[in-house]
């Protein structure tokens, strides 16, 4: 791992991390979409960009985020940088488990399956390993139930094309 990851890794509890970040979201999304998923969070963490379809609009919303592999499936977490809301994918997700992300240069459809019991607790482990600040979210999340997906593959990956901006 680079100084530069460590280095995020470890300043990643601070609430002005969360906030800076969030407002650095938007950019990664347009970088993540011109490199199809091959750069990501700036490449210092494993990232990939899901594509949900929002319960609201009906239409395609795109977002940069951490995972960790599983198997051939991605697990992600819906942290918020412990804001005291679910992230919007997370609930687009919970309303309509079909998404796809894009990932190393690959566009994969996905399924969707919320993390529970003793499943949910040996995710959690592979995130925080991979990025202990979400040990810090859960305590500023005020008590909000945090959702784990393991993101299941339905089909083959092909070379990615930029997703629908959203």
């Amino acid at each position: 791992m680079s100084v530069l990851g460590r280095l995020t890794r470890r300043v990643g509890h601070h609430r002005w991390f969360g906030a800076a970040a969030r407002l650095l979201v938007p950019a990664d999304r347009v970088v993540g979409r011109l490199t199809r998923g091959r750069v990501v969070a700036l490449g210092l963490i494993p990232s990939l960009v899901i594509t949900t379809t929002g319960r609201r609009s009906g239409k395609p919303r795109s977002n940069p985020l951490l995972y960790v592999p599983d198997g051939d499936a991605y697990v992600v977490i819906g942290s918020n940088w412990g804001q005291t809301h679910h992230p919007g994918w997370a609930m687009n997700l919970l309303a309509d488990p079909t998404a796809q992300v894009d990932v190393k240069g690959l566009r994969v459809p996905v399924r969707a399956v919320p993390a529970s019991g003793a499943e949910r607790d040996r995710l959690w482990q592979l995130l925080v390993t991979e990025w202990p600040a979400y040990r810090t979210y859960v305590g500023r999340a005020g008590g909000r139930d945090i959702h784990i997906f393991r993101l299941v593959p339905t089909g083959r990956g092909a070379p990615a094309e930029p997703p629908p901006a959203g």
